[in-house]
């Protein structure tokens, strides 16, 4: 897949915050959802914030050779709960996000240097392209339920028990979002093609804002499928936190409650989160892969899997000491790279420096939140979809004629597809972990040699 621009390659200035943009809105949902689900206070304009210093890390950890924005981890989202669990106080809760980060980086850290130690060669023999393909697809259509529900649902909430006109206007409004999108991307001119998500989210905000429109004029409520109330609140009285307003970081919400830490409380974290690491590790060496061939560079070669580990690790621990979340590699990230073909460093730490800035300027995070859940949802189906594809095509070269290929590829597909997981306590092992394990051992266990007679 050619690149129009590479990972070192440098857009001109205007090009880059206009690219760096369109990252940001790809990953920004996703990103701002973590703390939203967890609760207990949690800042998304601070998540928004440590994502953006966590990818920062990641960067100069890898040598600016690996292109991917880093966002809150969904993985964590027990851990996180856990950290608030059994009527802690809230501040104490802080304290524990932070914690958990820290042990969940320090198990990246080790893995890193025993990567170092052993080299990344045996990560191909116990995933091959007949195990790595399927999982990254898993990767992509474990996602696809996330894309649909939104789809059908408004800037707010939407109830079960709201009017089906409702839903109608939101999956015209995606609808719209995606055509546009695709219609960018595949005709477009070269800037067109560039930044195919931002005019579709123009498109589809456009769309919603005009029924909202018609459902003033008219009185029909049922198609308002929009919410602008963050914004209107902030004007409601003019002062400078209508403007500017500094994020509630994770750090400065823990500041006073160390006193509270017992032995007990850091052991429950580490049980929380230590697992919870060994799990998304799985899912870091797919995302990395898919990168990879989507670059065409491997990145577990070049900066090196070691690397990549650590500026993982490292990212998410300096990233929830402002946001509160573990970072991860996102899927979003790496499907606008393939779908804009720009694999340009200098655009993720364009995004990153974004996301930090925003998170401090009202109107902007206010705005973001108003677009609706219907439009991501467009805009999602093709990024979900381009993860699931560039995961399909790493098995056109692979023999399924071979029954041993057969089973395993069947197998990762069917346990990720199916929604196979394992919970253990606050634990889960995700589906995509699941079907990659299940394929590691299909695989292994198939692909032994009879011995001659």
């Amino acid at each position: 897949m050619k690149m129009i621009y590479g990972v070192k390659d440098k857009p001109k200035f205007g090009q880059l915050i206009v690219f760096a943009f369109q990252q940001l809105l790809a990953i920004m949902a996703a990103t701002i959802a973590v703390p939203m689900i967890v609760g207990n206070g949690m800042s998304t304009s601070a998540a928004l914030f440590g994502a953006g210093v966590g990818t920062l890390v990641y960067v100069a950890f890898t040598k600016a050779k690996s292109p991917v924005f880093l966002g809150s981890s969904f993985a964590f989202l027990g851990s996180m709960a856990a950290a608030f669990g059994g009527g802690v106080a809230v501040g104490l809760g802080y304290i524990g996000l932070i914690l958990g980060a820290v042990f969940a980086g320090l198990v990246y850290v080790v893995l890193a240097l025993i990567v170092k130690a052993v080299g990344v060669k045996w990560i191909s023999k116990i995933m091959p392209a007949v195990v790595i393909g399927p999982t990254v697809a898993i990767i992509g259509l474990s996602l696809a339920g996330n894309a649909i529900g939104d789809l059908g649902a408004t800037s707010a909430k939407f109830s079960e028990a709201a009017s089906p006109f409702t839903q109608y206007a939101c999956i015209v409004c995606g609808l719209v979002t995606l055509a546009v999108t695709m219609l960018c991307s595949v005709y477009g001119k070269k800037t067109g093609r560039l930044i195919p998500f931002i005019i579709g989210i123009l498109a589809g905000y456009a769309t919603a804002s005009v029924l909202y429109v018609i459902a003033n004029v008219t009185g029909f409520e049922d198609i308002k499928v929009i919410d602008y109330s963050a914004l209107t609140s902030l004007f409601q009285n003019i002062s400078v936190s209508s403007f500017v307003a500094v994020p509630d970081f994770t750090f400065l919400k823990a500041f006073g409650s160390f006193g509270a830490v017992t032995p007990a409380y850091i052991g429950t974290i580490a049980v929380a989160f230590i697992p919870v690491a060994f799990v998304v590790f799985a899912e870091h060496i797919a995302d990395h892969k898919n990168l990879s061939s989507i670059i065409e560079h491997d990145l577990l070669e070049d900066p090196g899997l070691s690397r990549t580990l650590l500026g993982d690790g490292v990212g998410s621990m300096v990233g929830a000491f402002f946001g509160g979340c573990p970072n991860t590699t996102y899927g979003e990230s790496v499907g606008c790279v393939a779908i804009t073909k720009n694999a340009s460093v200098a655009t993720i730490i364009c995004t990153a420096v974004e996301a930090m800035v925003i998170s401090f300027i009202a109107p902007f995070v206010a705005f973001l939140s108003t677009i609706p859940a219907c439009v991501m949802g467009g805009v999602c189906i093709a990024l979900y979809g381009f993860i699931a594809v560039s995961g399909l095509k790493m098995l056109q070269k692979v023999d399924l004629d071979d029954n041993r290929n057969l089973f395993t590829a069947s197998v990762i597909l069917i346990a990720g597809v199916g929604g196979m997981t394992l919970n253990f306590g606050n634990v889960t092992i995700t589906e995509v972990a699941c079907a990659l394990i299940l394929g590691i051992l299909t695989n292994v266990m198939l692909g032994r040699k009879k011995k001659s007679k």
